[in-house]
């Protein structure tokens, strides 16, 4: 078995223990059974996976609030997947926009 490295500071000074792993720079102790995370993988509205700098289309109209309405087959290029509920940063017409993949497919 190979040694990991931190997942705190990233370091490669760690030492065994029977059950956990601990860090000798920072103190950091976690268990050897954790896995690590898995890649998460955003898909479209069909399925599609998408990655950072994709281009996107929105697949219906979308309220932005009080009475702004992002139609349907706005485009967007460049994408940036985040973390959180709305997955996606985009601009679209020069506006900044957090959107959730379950509403645009791949261009």
């Amino acid at each position: 078995m190979t040694k990991p490295t931190c997942p705190a500071c990233t370091l490669e000074d760690v030492l065994s223990h029977p059950d956990k792993w601990e860090c000798a720079t920072c103190g950091h102790e976690w268990p050897k059974e954790e896995a690590p995370e898995a890649a998460r993988v955003v898909k479209d509205a069909h399925g599609n996976v998408l990655a950072d700098g994709d281009a996107i289309t929105t697949i219906k109209d979308l309220k932005l609030g009080g009475s702004q309405v992002l139609k349907a087959g706005s485009k967007a290029k460049s994408i940036r997947l985040v973390d959180g509920d709305h997955e996606i940063d985009c601009k679209i017409d020069g506006v900044a926009l957090a959107l959730k993949a379950c509403f645009v497919k791949k261009a």
